[in-house]
């Protein structure tokens, strides 16, 4: 077996020149001088190589995350404490930070820091002493987020399409459980119309290409339904499915999503935030995929079922026009008798009105007849006058209408008399004058 055991004041080789006098040849060597590099390194040095990799266990304190990706804490018991350090590449596996005061169980190697000279563990491994470890804690952590922002409310979950036509897969293309789900849907429903999007389904990252893949298929023109799916594995190979990202990608999902990932056992995030859990991949499957077997015998069914109701229609739409038909036969009758009505009453109406106007007009008409037989120059002739007319009808009315053998015709009652001016005509003032002094001469 080696030695490791380093002594820090061993005396210095024999020294290479030839003592001066007796009294230096007798003399105690000098002693070795150490720098406090060596002492930090030969420190390191016998830790690392005495003292295997370890679990520890102890209270957790100070827990920080530095930008550059590594994590600084320290394990403390009741009598003692321990400063650790969990590096970037091991860091960034952690599910979640620990909480303050959380007792923990790491695994890693001691070593003491050379720059400053302090002792402390390098950790690759951190659990947690509770079953499930930091990723059942991390996994409640969300859960408890998401169940407060009602993202993995049951009243929100939607009903997939019973006859979609496209369904969207976001899985790896290299996967059993594609393969599965493809046999699946051939199988149940081959006119179906598959998109797949592939994607990492494990390890650093893959989280947020689940999302992306979710993202990106839901909003592919015709697809109904989203499909995420993976075979089974631990938990930390299935932790991709249990990170925010794909929660929040699948709760603003515009259509309908399936969670098919691991076996019926396994619950992700995914699965609770999704609109359907399935057991498996394949199950996912069946749950988007009806069964071709069973659209037929629907369809039969809604045939026979559509018959029957067409029947019952056309006779109840019969029936409807028959009882229309009679309703307007009714009616009809009933608004030609009111209309005959109407006009009976309208010609008896009119009748005694067209009596009464005869009456009234056969009086105002005698009237009329009265009054113009009374300015007529006929009744004037009955009376024994005549008028004088020339040839063409003009009256004549003046003695200077009359000269000596004019021809004219007076107009008698009952006729025309033609006659001649023999004579010299006489004015009637003169005749006047005339039959005044006769009329003297005889008093």
């Amino acid at each position: 077996m080696t030695d490791r055991t380093l002594d820090l004041f061993t005396e210095a080789p024999p020294a290479q020149r030839v003592a001066d006098s007796p009294s230096e040849a007798n003399a105690p060597p000098a002693p070795r001088v150490w720098t406090v590099r060596q002492i930090n390194r030969a420190s390191r040095l016998l830790l690392e190589e005495s003292l295997p990799r370890l679990w520890v266990g102890g209270e957790v304190t100070n827990f920080r995350r530095q930008r550059s990706g590594h994590c600084y804490f320290t394990l403390k018991d009741e009598a003692a404490q321990l400063r650790c350090v969990m590096f970037r590449r091991d860091a960034a596996r952690l599910p979640a930070d620990p909480d303050e005061g959380m007792t923990l169980r790491v695994f890693g190697g001691l070593t003491l820091y050379e720059a400053r000279g302090v002792f402390q563990l390098i950790v690759s491994k951190l659990e947690t002493e509770s079953e499930g470890g930091m990723w059942k804690l991390a996994f409640d952590r969300l859960r408890a987020r998401l169940d407060t922002e009602g993202l993995t409310d049951p009243g929100r979950k939607r009903p997939l399409p019973a006859f979609p036509g496209t369904v969207g897969i976001v899985t790896s293309p290299t996967s059993a459980a594609l393969r599965d789900i493809v046999a699946v849907i051939a199988r149940r429903a081959p006119w179906l119309r598959v998109v797949v999007r592939g994607t990492r389904v494990q390890g650093v990252g893959a989280g947020e290409e689940i999302a992306a893949a979710v993202s990106m298929l839901a909003r592919v023109p015709g697809v109904d339904v989203v499909v995420v799916a993976r075979g089974g594995g631990s938990i930390e190979d299935l932790w991709g499915f249990n990170e925010e990202a794909v929660a929040r990608a699948v709760a603003l999902s515009p259509v309908p999503v399936v969670s098919g990932v691991g076996h019926e056992t396994d619950v992700t995030i995914c699965d609770l935030v999704a609109d359907l859990r399935a057991a498996t991949p394949s199950a996912a499957a069946e749950t988007v995929a009806p069964d071709r077997q069973w659209v037929a015998k629907r369809l039969d069914a809604m045939g026979q079922r559509l018959g029957r109701g067409l029947a019952r229609q056309v006779r109840s739409r019969r029936w409807w026009l028959d009882q229309l038909g009679d309703s307007l036969f009714r009616r009809g009758r009933r608004r030609v008798q009111a209309s005959r009505d109407r006009l009976d009453a309208a010609r008896l109406q009119m009748a005694a009105a067209v009596r009464a106007r005869i009456r009234r007009d056969g009086g105002r008409l005698s009237e009329a007849a009265a009054a113009l037989d009374a300015l007529s120059p006929l009744s004037t002739l009955a009376r024994g006058y005549a008028v004088p007319l020339d040839r063409d009808g003009k009256l004549l009315r003046r003695t200077g209408d009359f000269p000596r053998g004019r021809d004219f015709r007076l107009r008698v009652l009952d006729g025309y008399v033609p006659c001649a001016a023999t004579g010299r005509p006489v004015e009637a003032a003169a005749n006047a004058a005339k039959q005044t002094t006769g009329d003297d001469r005889g008093k």
